[in-house]
């Protein structure tokens, strides 16, 4: 069973305000050792399951976001600096049997959900595919489901494990990190009790994996990237999409691989 963890740091344990995500500064710092506590509960989680290889992919940001001595020994990373498109890479996706979403959160507009975005944390963009607007979870799984990998569990604040269950299913084992109150505010568990559910859901989820589908929709793909206002409309430089009105541009996506290529 070969296993791909790609990270998100929004819905870490321990981590609650933007301020944690930006790659500057002593809360940045932390929240760097906060997800190595997250990303290592869920690797043994995984080994424990029978996993015979671990990959943990930094998606967070710039991509450099590990602290590599503090990484688990028993898995492989991909980290560093200019991290390549799916469709620029799509050798690093294939051969996996399961993927595990770690540190993820709800999509962007989301009631309660902390550090709620898609894609921008300061762009309030949305994105809709084939009509139903989706948020990273959803663009994730599609893409991961691309190379016929399914998504076995999901980890992030209540609202994300929401989102999950409705995009992809019951049958994805959801571990919730906190609870939001607002977009930066909520209840926290201690890190070391989130990471012995991160660890026990990452063991039932890999040992479940057959009960889990992969994430697939219609080909080819209708999708719509909407902005908040014409000023951010405007700045945006298209690669394959057609400004349709002041604020949104559409494309056609002939796989799922392509769908962050707006």
């Amino acid at each position: 069973m070969r296993v791909i963890i790609p990270t998100d740091l929004e819905g870490i344990s321990g981590v609650v305000v933007f301020e944690q995500t930006r790659d500057r500064g002593a809360l940045y710092e932390e929240a760097r050792r906060l997800l190595m506590g997250d990303v290592n509960a869920t690797v043994e989680g995984c080994l424990e399951a029978g996993a015979t290889d671990v990959v943990v992919r930094d998606d967070h940001g710039g991509g450099f976001n590990f602290v590599p001595e503090l990484m688990h020994r028993g898995a492989r990373y991909l980290t560093g600096a200019g991290r390549p498109r799916p469709s620029e890479t799509p050798e690093v996706y294939e051969g996996f049997d399961a993927a595990i979403l770690l540190g993820y959160h709800a999509k962007q507009g989301t009631r309660d959900g902390l550090l709620h975005h898609t894609q921008s944390s300061v762009g309030g963009n949305r994105y809709w595919y084939n009509g139903l607007e989706s948020g990273e979870i959803a663009q994730t799984a599609l893409m991961l489901g691309h190379f016929g990998t399914k998504v076995v569990m999901v980890a992030g604040d209540t609202q994300t494990c929401d989102e999950t269950n409705a995009f992809l299913g019951p049958a994805v084992t959801t571990v919730s990190t906190k609870v939001g109150i607002s977009q930066q505010y909520g209840f926290l568990d201690a890190p070391a009790a989130v990471h012995d559910r991160l660890r026990e859901g990452a063991r039932s989820a890999v040992s479940q994996a057959a009960s889990c589908a992969i994430y697939t929709t219609d080909l080819p793909i209708h999708g719509r990237l909407q902005f908040p206002d014409v000023t951010r409309a405007d700045a945006f430089r298209p690669r394959l999409a057609q400004r349709v009105d002041d604020t949104a541009y559409e494309a056609e996506f002939s796989t799922a691989l392509h769908v962050y290529d707006f």
